[in-house]
């Protein structure tokens, strides 16, 4: 039999293809489904390079019975064929096979993907499975798009993609859950004469975690090269075990010297609008699938993003705007607390029906490194806010004051000593800069519909999980 060059099925189902009726054509494979009787066998067969399975069908009087037998759903195959217009609903292409191969068999005893549907719950507990599943292959082609259409963004608009440290010394927001780094002996670590672990004998010579944000080193990128976005993991050590949260996670930070609030809100809104346009137009199959299974509004919230400006406005006045409503929320409201998802959603959801920039939030609630107002009592903090998700993206104005920064730090706890680093940058041509920072799973749940993240990321890190 002639060599004939493996051709992807995407490429067999894009409109306007080369590849004629009545050609010859190999495709490789796993197996969806098998059926057919003593005369005929359909073969459903998926790639992964596309939601579309292509269906092959082997004429039983062609190929020997055995091997036949050992095709079964999750078996990976190759097949040549004649490419065919199809006769059976559901599919616009078919191979008339005239070779099989099995490259490798699975046991339909054993192999835990059978025809019949699965819960998201239970293709959690084989997640070294799942891609092969239509879902798990569709939300893992829309991540990896979303992901190159980040860099895209940011190459095409002069940013300088920035490697901050996954191993740090200093807690971003100050809160404390971190995971320690450390290459001491646990059962028998050194100790100071006081008694505490002797942290100076580890091999970075002092307490080391992993980081929950690459936000501050961004900072001396952006006081350089001027605009710099971070793209990585990102850890939190927080116990929760709830569909919102990750232990490991991927954040998308970018900061830009020069930039005061408005022009962060600015680029935002941009970023995001982009995001979500680019996945409408080049991951449209895919979306189209998770709103028929899965969510059915889901095309019409992602063209309710990217139509709609977004609505601008203090936290003060949300507040009013809450304490107005007569909604019964779980959590009560007033001022100076923190906005939960059921407030931000109300906002976005019932009242503007529209997206929503919150801006001006009380110091108390946020970072140290917040620009504050003139007022004494706010910073230039700036939340995105969505419909299903509440906060997708959080931000500010940054503090370019070093008496402000320090005062700050005092007020919260941090230690000044050990963040000289990042004083330099206030100590030594101080500037008006701004970021944020969007986390890469909160995205993709928005863009796939679907309702927890462990399911936008292949190998999901949570409390008493780390297998794979």
């Amino acid at each position: 039999m002639e060599n004939i060059k493996r051709t992807e099925l995407r490429e067999l189902f894009r409109e306007g293809d080369d590849q004629p009726i009545g050609s010859k054509v190999c495709v490789k494979g796993w197996v969806r489904t098998k059926r057919g009787n003593k005369n005929v066998s359909f073969i459903s067969l998926n790639d992964g390079s596309c939601i579309h399975n292509l269906q092959i069908v082997a004429d039983m009087s062609l190929f020997d019975e055995d091997l036949m037998k050992r095709i079964s759903t999750g078996a990976c195959l190759k097949a040549v064929g004649t490419l065919v217009a199809s006769q059976g609903k559901g599919q616009s292409l078919e191979i008339q096979a005239d070779e099989i191969e099995i490259y490798g068999e699975a046991d339909p005893v054993t192999y835990p993907l059978q025809k019949k549907g699965h819960s998201l719950e239970f293709l959690r507990d084989i997640a070294h499975l799942r891609p092969r599943t239509n879902t798990f292959s569709a939300v893992f082609r829309i991540r990896h798009a979303m992901a190159y259409a980040i860099h895209k963004y940011f190459n095409d608009r002069g940013f300088y993609y920035w490697h901050s440290p996954l191993i740090t010394a200093s807690d971003c927001e100050g809160a404390g859950e971190m995971f320690q780094v450390t290459t001491l002996d646990m059962e028998n670590p050194p100790r100071t004469e006081d008694g505490k672990v002797d942290y100076s004998k580890d091999f970075y010579g002092r307490h080391t975690s992993l980081t929950v944000s690459g936000q501050l080193e961004g900072e001396l990128g952006a006081m350089s090269l001027g605009k710099i976005y971070t793209f990585g993991p990102t850890f939190r050590a927080e116990n929760s075990n709830t569909p919102r949260h990750l232990s490991e996670f991927w954040m998308i930070e970018p900061e830009m010297a020069f930039y005061e609030i408005e022009d962060n809100m600015d680029l935002a809104e941009n970023f995001i609008k982009y995001l979500v346009r680019y996945a409408l137009v080049y991951c449209r199959e895919d979306l189209e699938f998770l709103t028929q299974m899965y969510d059915n509004e889901l095309l019409a919230r992602l063209n309710f993003v990217v139509t709609h400006n977004f609505i601008r406005m203090t936290y003060t006045d949300a507040i009013a705007v809450l304490e107005k409503s007569h909604h019964k929320f779980e959590y009560p409201v007033h001022w100076g607390v923190d906005l939960q998802s059921e407030h931000e959603r109300y906002l976005v959801e019932h009242y503007y029906k529209a997206p929503v920039i919150l801006t001006d939030y009380p110091k108390e609630i946020k970072a140290f490194y917040m620009k504050q107002n003139d007022d004494g009592k706010t910073v230039r903090g700036m939340d995105v806010l969505f419909p299903v998700i509440g906060e997708i993206i959080g931000g500010s104005q940054r503090e370019e004051s070093i008496d402000k920064l320090l005062a700050r730090m005092a007020e919260v706890g941090i230690d000044a000593k050990d963040m000289q680093w990042y004083l330099d940058t206030r100590r030594f041509g101080s500037a008006p800069h701004s970021g944020f920072g969007l986390g890469f799973e909160r995205l993709l749940l928005f863009v796939t519909g679907m309702s927890n993240i462990r399911d936008v990321i292949p190998f999901p890190r949570y409390p008493k999980n780390a297998n794979y």
